[in-house]
């Protein structure tokens, strides 16, 4: 196939779904995933010849490497990987289990790096490909009550900008996708909650937790307006490795940036002497 072909996770709702129809809108080919078979048979019923969508559980890796040997067996290749499936989660670091952690970073960290292992392996054969992964400005900064999502995000980011070192020379390019709050479902049915409330953390973690909820539906962010910019970006000759998303993303970000370096200033001396004579 001369057009791009993708492989976009998580297609159901919100970014995903957005950045697949303007894929297809734009003429290049996607390859979509579903947890539900019903979701899928929907989706194929609709979309013949631009779009193929497939069942997909990001948390078991037997799954996913049957998903990319379908997808490379039926195609050929893959071009564009978008690893947009996961999950959100409030609640405060004590009042969070470690079973609940476990279900944040297995689709958010786990489900995306095999996912992307896989995929490498033929990109590296093609000498071409890019992936793309849809972090957070919660995978910079971190927020009270968000810290179990925030540390999936960071380290989704933090393999991802090794990966762009290790395979820039190979033909490879790797994005990061930082959006801020969008009009999608994250915020509602689809946000995972601690089950364990602590009133000490009604101030902190509380206070999020009712934020986050009360801004559903109303968020600065356009999922259209956000898949043309990731689309725009893979079409790109020069890309850069992070691509915020919305104003408050840039608020947020740039709060994080002076943190560290007022941290760094603050602190040359002592990190200046602490080293052999």
């Amino acid at each position: 196939m001369k057009n791009k072909i993708w492989l976009i996770t998580g297609i159901s709702s919100g970014l995903g779904k957005a950045l697949a129809e303007s894929v297809i809108k734009k003429g290049d080919f996607v390859i979509g995933t579903f947890r539900q078979k019903s979701q899928v048979e929907e989706f194929n019923k609709k979309h013949t010849d631009k779009a193929k969508a497939i069942v997909l559980d990001i948390t078991n890796e037997k799954n996913i490497k049957n998903c990319v040997d379908k997808v490379i067996s039926d195609y050929g290749k893959i071009d564009v990987l978008v690893n947009n499936a996961g999950v959100g989660f409030v609640g405060a670091i004590e009042e969070t289990s470690l079973e609940e952690v476990r279900k944040v970073f297995e689709p958010n960290f786990f489900g995306s790096l095999k996912m992307t292992q896989t995929v490498l392996s033929h990109m590296r054969k093609e000498k071409k490909g890019h992936i793309v992964q849809i972090s957070s400005h919660g995978g910079i900064k971190a927020f009270a009550g968000f810290g179990i999502y925030n540390a999936s995000k960071f380290a989704l980011e933090g393999f991802s900008e090794a990966l762009a070192q290790e395979v820039e020379p190979l033909g490879i390019k790797v994005s990061i996708v930082e959006p801020g709050p969008f009009r999608t479902n994250f915020a509602g049915k689809g946000l995972g909650e601690a089950e364990n409330i602590i009133d000490d953390y009604s101030g902190t973690a509380g206070t999020f937790r009712n934020k986050l909820k009360g801004v559903n539906g109303k968020q600065e962010g356009d999922p259209i307006k956000a898949s043309k910019a990731i689309i725009n970006l893979v079409d790109s000759k020069k890309t850069t490795l992070r691509l915020p998303l919305g104003k408050v993303a840039l608020m947020t970000i740039g709060m994080k940036l002076e943190s560290v370096k007022s941290d760094l200033e603050k602190n040359r001396e002592i990190a200046e002497s602490a080293v052999y004579d």
